[in-house]
């Protein structure tokens, strides 16, 4: 828990980035309100190295949006009116990590184990965005179970552009996770734990993403803010698990 001068900076802080969010037409208004709870929450519980990563999250998929964006709205495939991000797709993005790092910051999991977690959600996170905000411009898609050619932009199509961008989105997290929390004394030593278990976690998640996308939310079984939410879950799992088999104690 932070204290109360840290804490005031850090609410500060937070608002302030959401307010820049809603003028740079990143959220709308509504979702700038939550996300500025959930970051208040993070940043007074967990500390300010969950909150960056948060807002490094937040600031890259909110450039990506914007590439080529004109283009991506002849073809009917932005985000939002203006590339905004509304208030469902802000929880789809925002519950399970602000859930890992209350439990990190309360006690509820090992401080180092949570930002491990929580790194591997955004690691998802990033790798789910990029991999869609470039894939559906460059390059040709497919199914990622049946390989049949798909437009861009078609729940489970996936292309060879947008795996690299996933790959980069996950491993980018991963790198800036990692020194964030090594300069904020979280991890617990092993350095090469958290870059692997974040890095494959946030890319496998982001292919669970899509086969979730295709089999369940293409027949309208699911919504596309629970198909993130399952995705992220998948990537947190897998981040578990990695740890587990290190003989991590979660």
């Amino acid at each position: 828990m932070l204290g109360a001068i840290p804490a005031i900076i850090g609410i500060v802080a937070t608002v302030g980035l959401a307010g820049a969010a809603v003028v740079a037409r990143a959220l709308t208004a509504a979702a700038a309100v939550v996300a500025s709870a959930f970051g208040i929450a993070v940043v007074l519980v967990a500390g300010f190295a969950f909150l960056i990563l948060l807002v490094v999250f937040v600031v890259v998929s909110a450039l990506a949006t914007r590439y080529r964006f004109e283009e991506k709205v002849r073809r009917n495939v932005q985000e939002g009116r203006e590339g905004e991000r509304g208030v469902s797709n802000v929880l789809a993005h925002i519950v399970l990590p602000t859930a890992l790092a209350l439990a990190g910051g309360l006690g509820g999991l090992p401080l180092p184990v949570a930002a491990v977690l929580f790194a591997s959600a955004l690691a998802f996170a990033a790798a789910d965005t990029l991999a869609s905000e470039f894939g559906v411009l460059l390059g040709s898609a497919v199914s990622i179970l049946s390989l049949r050619a798909v437009t861009p932009g078609t729940n489970g199509g996936v292309s060879s552009v947008g795996e690299m961008f996933a790959v980069a989105g996950a491993v980018g997290i991963a790198l800036v996770g990692g020194g964030l929390f090594g300069l904020f004394g979280t991890p617990d030593g092993r350095v090469w734990l958290f870059l692997v278990a974040v890095g494959l976690s946030g890319f496998v998640g982001c292919q669970v993403d899509s086969v979730l996308g295709e089999t369940l939310e293409n027949r309208g079984l699911l919504t596309k803010g629970t198909t993130n939410f399952l995705g992220m879950l998948s990537a947190v799992g897998l981040a578990a698990a990695v740890m587990a088999v290190a003989g991590v104690r979660l």
